[in-house]
């Protein structure tokens, strides 16, 4: 077919058909559309010429206006009659009877048709409205012809988007029952397919749409319109119903109640596709509110959604999914999701050939991934190798809602060990998938790999499989979220002995010394330094090496401004260096006593504890103790006052270090230092009570302890009672 003008008809050949045939047709008063002339009269009588009993109008059309009459006409199987006498194309209508007419009808609403639109295989538009000629006295209906447009690709987790615009789907399907509006009973008479009740309901829902921007079509008279088609028998309105809720749903999310909802799930329920398809797209939009998840189940709509899910059509698993994936974000429904029996369907549709339909399924599954009792209940139901299958998936959006799901999945101990089993390539596509060009692929990757390095197995089969370099690419990155989700994976890998020096001779000490100055973050601050912890524990050679990447002066710039949480991994880190006999004597050239005298100070346990114990390990078999002299009373109160505070906490754990601290100042034999301790009489005091004390002759474990600080204060007052009584016989 041709395409036509696409603004005032053409000049040329017009024809004339019936005004009958055109009875919903308005006077367009433009020129590309149907004017309306004289009556038809007979050419001898000059008498109007009549069909039952109503007199032909001529209308002037252009030719491509022709065309659609006859596409138009096609569709409601209407034939014309032979040419008459004055040879125009009459379009034979059946007899109208008065029962067949609103003998009043009910006003027009005005304007009812919200714009022209395309018709199929015309570049033109044509406008269709209601009828002014009060003799045909039609009913207030208006018709529109639209092409058939395709859905377009679901992105992320949206619902499919129903084909056509709510209003002039409402027209359709009126157009579409036209012959049987004009159908014969068995009486002979000509009776309305459409309740008065669902004509006033259309009449209305079409006047609301044209005002849709500033009408609530959930509650009152709009929302009694949209329920009156929702549950008539016609399943034209029921379409235009569903595609009504589609439409605005799409434009005006809000929390409604069950008056709005029970529609919805109504339609959910039925037979045709299309009704299927819109109601659940509407559904799936107003699960976007959190309120309305919570309803959407109390009222049932698990059930006929797991049903869609089932169906043959790719659309309306689409968005049943889609739904199910909303409203799986809610905590209060996602236990009842998992005992529903919606696992199963979503597990076969994620394996779907729709790639709309696999987001949708792998987003659902992932959302049931955030609890023990969810997770186990998605191993039970086979998720686990179509998760890891889908690794391999060409789409970004399925690549990270399996990633991500799987990540979750191994924060469980048995469900790592399963996996260890069952999926032998799982690392290796993880490894893969750090280089994908998706940084939020190559993220999850990196922290769904750091959960299974929690197991030993894993820590070494990631380095084994060449997971160091990517994560290597992905540390030195300028993407924050990457930055951290490198650097987690890494301080798990590490906790393996085996691994340090991997990781050293991966060239990984220098960026993550350089992440200790990400003041901005930190969670980025505490795994890079506990990585360098974990590297510098097992060997002396890579605790040099650990120092010689310049992490000690990085720390003691930093520790004293940074939250309490990196001051603990700080300092932590430093008490593992000190152990080093080699290191012992840079580390206090470096000034750490500087930093972690005052932070024997600090309100954190924790922090206090690390900074005594790289004290207490800085003391042991240093050779050269002139630096505990110069800070025996400075800063913040030096090591005496540390010594001091500790000694009467009350703390096990601080007294231990205490006066184990104590213990390997007196084996130093620097009688300057001696000295000062023994005049220290609140520390000579506290040591002499501990020494006193009175142990139990079988003790407890947890009495052990005690017991072994009361030897070593014992031994402390052994070591003081030696030292005054040689500096007596030297003096």
């Amino acid at each position: 077919m041709s395409k036509g003008p696409t603004g005032p008809s053409r000049p040329g050949a017009t024809n004339e058909v019936t005004l009958n045939a055109l009875r919903a047709i308005n006077q367009t008063g433009d020129s590309g559309g149907p004017i309306a002339t004289d009556p038809i009269k007979d050419d001898q009588t000059q008498c109007p010429l009549l069909l039952a009993g109503r007199p032909y109008y001529r209308l002037q059309l252009p030719t491509w206006s022709v065309a659609l009459l006859q596409t138009w006409m096609s569709r409601w199987r209407l034939t014309p009659s032979a040419p008459s006498q004055c040879q125009c194309s009459l379009l034979k209508l059946p007899a109208l009877t008065a029962p067949a007419l609103n003998a009043t009808p009910r006003p027009s609403p005005g304007p009812l048709v919200p714009g022209s639109v395309p018709v199929p295989g015309l570049n033109t538009r044509l406008a269709l409205s209601t009828c002014t000629h009060t003799i045909l006295t039609p009913p207030p209906t208006c018709f529109t012809l639209e092409a058939c447009q395709q859905s377009p690709e679901l992105t992320g987790l949206v619902p499919s988007t129903p084909s056509r615009r709510a209003c002039d789907r409402l027209q359709l399907s009126l157009t579409h029952k036209l012959p049987g509006f004009l159908g014969r009973s068995r009486e002979g008479l000509y009776e309305p397919v459409l309740a008065d009740s669902e004509r006033e309901a259309v009449a209305d829902l079409l006047q609301y749409l044209e005002n849709r921007g500033e009408t609530n079509f959930f509650s009152g008279e709009p929302l009694r319109a949209l329920s009156t088609l929702v549950f008539s028998e016609n399943i034209d309105l029921q379409r235009s119903a569903s595609l009504t809720f589609a439409e605005i749903t799409e434009r005006d999310v809000r929390e409604v109640d069950r008056d709005t909802l029970e529609p919805i799930l109504f339609l959910l329920q039925s037979p045709d596709i299309e009704v299927q398809r819109a109601a659940s797209a509407a559904l799936g939009n107003l699960a976007v509110n959190t309120e309305n998840k919570v309803i959407i189940v109390q009222l049932g709509g698990l059930t006929p959604l797991i049903r869609q899910m089932l169906s043959p059509n790719v659309e309306v698993q689409c968005n049943a999914v889609g739904c199910i994936t909303n409203l799986a974000t809610h905590e209060e429904n996602k236990a009842k999701i998992a005992r529903s029996g919606a696992l199963g369907p979503l597990t076969r549709l994620a394996k779907s050939r729709d790639m709309r339909v696999q987001r949708n399924a792998t987003g659902a599954l992932l959302n049931m991934t955030h609890s023990d009792e969810n997770r186990q209940q998605l191993v039970n139901a086979g998720a686990i190798p179509v998760l890891v299958q889908l690794l391999s998936s060409p789409d970004v959006d399925v690549q990270y809602y399996c990633t991500t799901a799987l990540s979750n999945i191994a924060v469980d101990a048995n469900n790592r060990r399963k996996l260890s089993s069952t999926e032998p390539k799982l690392v290796q596509s993880l490894v893969h998938l750090m280089d994908s060009s998706s940084p939020k692929v190559q993220c999850q990757a990196a922290l769904a790999l750091r959960n299974l390095a929690s197991d030993e197995k894993y820590q070494i089969e990631i380095v084994r499989v060449q997971g160091l370099p990517p994560l290597l690419r992905l540390l030195q990155s300028s993407y924050l979220p990457l930055i951290l989700s490198a650097v987690a994976c890494i301080r798990n890998i590490s906790i393996h002995p085996m691994n340090e020096s991997p990781i050293i001779d991966a060239n990984f000490l220098k960026p993550l010394v350089d992440l200790l100055g990400s003041t901005d973050n930190e969670e980025i601050q505490c795994h890079a330094i506990s990585t360098l912890r974990n590297l510098a524990a097992s060997s002396d050679r890579n605790k040099a090496l650990v120092l010689d990447a310049g992490a000690v002066q990085k720390c003691k710039q930093l520790v004293l401004d940074v939250p309490v949480t990196v001051q603990s991994e700080m300092t932590a880190a430093i008490a593992v260096l000190a152990l080093s006999d080699d290191l012992k004597s840079h580390l206090l050239n470096l000034g750490v006593c500087d930093v972690l005298i005052p932070l024997t100070h600090s309100p954190s346990i924790e922090v206090q504890g690390n900074s005594a114990a790289a004290l207490g390990n800085l003391s042991s078999k240093v050779g050269d103790y002139s630096i505990f002299v110069q800070n025996w009373n400075d800063p913040n109160g030096g090591i005496h006052g540390y010594l001091s505070r500790f000694l009467q906490s009350g703390d096990a754990t601080f007294q231990h270090i205490a006066v184990w601290t104590l213990l390997q100042l007196f084996e130093s034999e620097d009688k300057t230092l001696i000295g000062h301790i023994g005049k220290a009489d609140d520390i000579i005091e506290n040591i002499r009570a501990i020494a006193n004390r009175q142990v139990e002759a079988e003790p407890e474990f947890e009495d052990e302890d005690e017991g072994e600080v009361v030897n070593l204060a014992q031994r402390c007052l052994e070591l003081l009672g030696q030292s005054m009584s040689k500096a007596h016989i030297e003096g």
